[in-house]
């Protein structure tokens, strides 16, 4: 059989259902101008991206493999493909909305072998006893811990592989039916490399089993390195989820409580399964008439880290700076956005999305519907973090704060989470909070009661 072996969100060699397949086998990465081409040219996640694929592609030489490059539109030059007589295009399944459409157009011009790699469970394999999707995550959980068995932690071995002859040593770029040769280079995709120095996922891999004993104690906390910092790392397949949990298995029988973490990557594929059979929730709200208000001057402010509030501004230049944020800081600004500002979920959830090198866009439209109340959650609307009282909560001596926000070196933690005081305070190049917390609360909630009642969305 020939056959293409098409990598996305899997870019190793171990433990990959790719290299299972036998017989004559053209391995390929598309850098998809439909992706590319509306980003930054200094976008950190394509510097990320390419280093990986280069990576890979060094990785399948070892094998007696390689990886074929290209660059264009995936539709256009499966068109070409085509007439290279192969029986099938095999890949790992992408469930966001693009991807199943792009999938599909594909699959209409090749036979399409979609193998299950991305996440713990296949997106309808936890569901009721109805067939239908859970929207509470308990119950998700509780049926997901019922369902986990050996299959779940399957290694994948390579199978006998014969590599097809073909360009590998440049860059393919295919418009329409013309092709042409680039070197392989970052550049010839346009785009400047901004190197987001990130250690291997060995090493991260290596540290997490030290930090797993006081994972759920120590998680929140965002001066602390307490959390295994591999979301980009899942993302995009360089570590392979089984072979993470295998390694959570293995601590698990030294004695180590490993169910904390192993409830967050649970609720990853809760957010996984929940946009594949609401693909809408991409969009629009699930629930409640209400879509925010459209304020530039504020968005600009939250976007520059320049809203006054201080563990706010520290996690948005934290994004801006390094293309990541800890994960309890980012449902403080999604909250803070959504509430205290009133502005669009949907803007918000863009912004991440053009800064966060693990961007996902199950985790990320999903965190942003909860942190609306707009989502699937069945928590109402009037959830408001309070910044100031979560700041001094998991940043009490606001270190995290003072690294990313180095014009509040000289202040105390004291006055640091203190809002009354943070309102009268000068610093000289930096803006004073932009609202009082419970002022803004009230207002938002008097708007989404206001837009319940009268059952209409405001844009």
């Amino acid at each position: 059989m020939r056959r293409i072996l098409w990598f996305r969100r899997d870019l190793r060699v171990t433990d990959n259902p790719l290299l299972s397949l036998g017989g004559e086998v053209l391995p390929i990465f598309i850098f998809d101008t439909n992706i590319l081409d509306p980003l930054p040219k200094n976008d950190r996640r394509v510097t990320y991206i390419f280093e990986q694929v280069m990576r890979l592609k060094r990785s399948l030489q070892r094998l007696d493999l390689d990886l074929r490059i290209f660059y264009g539109d995936p539709v256009e030059i499966f068109k070409v493909l085509e007439e290279e007589g192969f029986d099938e295009v095999a890949a790992s399944g992408d469930y966001d909305s693009y991807a199943r459409a792009r999938d599909t157009k594909v699959s209409m011009i090749l036979p399409f072998n979609s193998l299950h790699d991305t996440h713990i469970y296949q997106p309808d394999e936890v569901v009721k006893d109805d067939g239908n999707p859970y929207l509470v995550f308990t119950p998700f959980y509780n049926r997901a811990g019922s369902l986990f068995g050996k299959a779940h932690l399957r290694h994948y071995t390579p199978a006998k592989q014969r590599l097809l002859a073909a360009d590998y040593k440049e860059i393919t770029e295919i418009k329409g039916t013309s092709k042409k040769s680039l070197p392989l280079t970052l550049g010839s995709l346009g785009f400047e490399e901004n190197q987001p120095s990130i250690p291997s996922p060995e090493a991260k891999l290596s540290a997490l089993e030290k930090k797993l004993q006081a994972y759920a104690k120590e998680r929140d906390y965002p001066a602390l390195d307490a959390t295994s910092n591999l979301s980009p790392e899942l993302r995009f397949g360089v570590l392979g989820i089984r072979e993470l949990l295998r390694f959570l298995a293995e601590q698990k029988k030294r004695g180590i409580d490993t169910e904390p973490f192993f409830r967050q990557l649970v609720f990853r594929d809760f957010y996984a399964c929940l946009l594949y059979h609401f693909p809408k929730l991409a969009w629009e709200n699930h629930r409640y008439p209400f879509n925010g208000l459209k304020d530039r001057q504020k968005f600009d402010a939250f976007s520059e880290g320049k809203t006054g509030v201080l563990i706010v501004d520290a996690g948005i230049q934290q994004l801006l700076q390094t293309g990541q944020m800890h994960n309890r800081v980012r449902m403080i600004c999604a909250s803070f956005f959504t509430k205290d500002l009133l502005l669009p979920w949907q803007w918000g959830e863009k912004f991440f999305a053009q800064h966060l090198l693990d961007y996902d866009a199950a985790s990320n439209i999903l965190s942003w519907q909860w942190s609306a109340g707009t989502g699937v959650d069945p928590q109402p609307y009037f959830r408001i973090f309070n910044p100031w009282l979560q700041a001094k909560k998991f940043d009490k001596e606001a270190a995290y704060i003072k690294s990313w926000v180095p014009e509040l070196a000289n202040l105390s933690a004291k006055h640091i989470h203190d809002e009354r005081f943070m309102l009268s305070y000068r610093i000289e190049n930096y803006p004073g909070p932009m609202v009082v917390h419970k002022e803004a609360a009230n207002k938002a909630l008097e708007y989404f009661k206001k837009r319940v009642a009268e059952g209409v969305e405001h844009a």
